[in-house]
């Protein structure tokens, strides 16, 4: 027995039945969060650019295009749709994965149920399989694999592309390990592009590779049955020798599952989730103690030794460089009280007061916090004030809202309204919400979609902040 084959028995084996209650409202949250993320990003230039380019299919095909009016061949919308979902970074996270989940696998759930007969509870059982998968390859695989440099999102989520593309598509277990194989060799994304319009791109291929890699097995394209194991395969090429354990691969898949029993994070702050903690501490700062911002001589943002190398940017100058600055997201929580999407525009990172507050933040490694260090995501700021005060808040919270706090449903619909006001034609955004949040019980994804294709007129875009 190969790994690609024990990975592919256990997701097959997983039955609507096998899920445990809570799974359900977990996974249709997660879908809907991810949906109104695909709607903000779609604004951005990055996706327009990938619109332009030659070979891309345009108006043909039957799977909707998020807040465009046309529709794609799978492939194509997938690309697109993916890396919308993840252009500002607004997606929800996961602890086990150390990346993004749900927008490796949304795009594809929508992306086929405009071509299948997908009911509501075909795409919460193809999340929770893609989610599954993702999180127990990484259990295998983590912390040497993202502290190498490889961006797991995009790595280890082509994995759970390929699972719930290869559920949907009714494929065999034999199918399922030989598109797992082809997924090994496409499987792709370094953390060096963090901060860049690359990194959006890694979820737009990696959902547009798993989807291609069930549908070529679908069809007979062969793999290697040791495409995981081999000397030259990806665990020894993506890790290296002692620095996996296939037994954690393959041990206890939904028991309990990780959705239940470790959870995605949503993300309340529209930046890198590894930027959250260090805000909670700044906003708990502001919130208690009465600091005049000219009053402040020096921020000290100390974080976890694995939060700071992608999030150490002192001098942002562009949107995507101010989500992955610790300076940055600090600064505009103590000067504002909040986070949102319009301070990751020129103008208001240009603002001479969030200028100025950059020159007295450093940021460092937190002196109490090794890699081995629990919890990851820990972080402490300090605020020293002109006459020698300090004001100090350590913040260990789950990254994003998690199992234990999560968001109400008033919360999701500001965010998701928030989100969507910037593509979707403002009639359609809570149909479309209401939608998703009794996914579970809809009978055919089409009817979901056909909300998805009403852009926002020009005037509606303008009044956005």
């Amino acid at each position: 027995m190969t790994i690609s084959y024990d990975l592919a028995e256990r997701i097959n084996a997983i039955k609507f039945e096998d899920l445990p209650a809570e799974a359900i409202p977990l996974a249709r949250t997660a879908l809907l969060d991810a949906v109104g993320c695909a709607f903000v990003g779609a604004a951005e230039d990055m996706v327009k650019i990938i619109e332009k380019m030659p070979g891309f299919a345009g108006a043909e095909g039957p799977s909707a295009v998020f807040g465009r009016d046309y529709r794609t061949n799978p492939l194509d919308a997938v690309l697109i749709n993916g890396t919308s979902a993840h252009a500002l970074d607004f997606d929800d996270m996961a602890i086990t994965m150390g990346g993004h989940p749900t927008v490796m696998v949304m795009p594809i759930i929508f992306a086929l149920g405009d071509v299948l007969e997908i009911n509501g509870k075909d795409a919460i059982l193809a999340y929770v399989v893609g989610q599954e998968t993702i999180s127990r390859i990484a259990r295998g695989v983590h912390m040497h694999h993202y502290d190498k440099g490889w961006h797991p999102t995009a790595t280890l989520g082509v994995f759970g592309a390929t699972a719930t593309a290869s559920r949907l598509l009714g494929l065999s277990i034999e199918q399922t390990a030989k598109a797992l194989g082809i997924a090994a060799s496409l499987a792709s994304g370094i953390k060096s592009n963090f901060g860049s319009m690359t990194k959006p791109l890694h979820v737009g291929h990696g959902n547009r590779n798993g989807l291609y890699a069930a549908m070529l097995a679908k069809e007979g394209f062969t793999s290697n049955d040791n495409a995981f194991e081999h000397k030259q395969g990806f665990l020894e090429v993506f890790n290296g020798p002692g620095t996996y354990n296939v037994d954690k691969m393959l041990a206890d898949w939904g028991n309990p599952f990780d959705l239940v029993s470790v959870g995605v994070g949503l993300k309340k702050h529209p930046c890198c989730g590894a930027t959250h903690p260090p805000i909670e501490a700044a906003l708990s700062i502001r919130a208690d103690n009465n600091i005049e911002i000219d009053q402040i001589k020096k921020i000290e943002v100390l974080v976890h030794p694995f939060r700071l190398p992608h999030t150490n940017n002192p001098n942002p100058q562009t949107p995507l460089q101010c989500k992955f600055s610790q300076q940055y997201t600090v600064s505009r929580a103590l000067l504002d009280g909040r986070i949102k999407l319009a301070h990751f525009e020129r103008e208001a990172f240009e603002q001479p007061k969030i200028r100025e507050l950059l020159k007295k933040v450093d940021a460092r490694v937190h002196p109490d916090m090794t890699p081995d260090s629990q919890p990851y995501h820990a972080a402490e700021v300090i605020v020293t004030t002109n006459n020698g005060e300090k004001f100090s808040s350590y913040n260990a919270v789950d990254l994003g809202r998690g199992l234990s706090n999560p968001m109400r449903d008033d919360e999701l619909w500001e965010k998701f309204e928030d989100c969507a006001l910037r593509t979707l034609q403002y009639d359609a955004i809570k149909p479309l919400f209401e939608r998703l949040q009794n996914l579970e019980n809809e009978r055919n994804l089409k009817e979901i979609t056909s909300l998805m294709l009403h852009p926002a007129t020009k005037s509606q875009s303008a009044t956005v902040e």
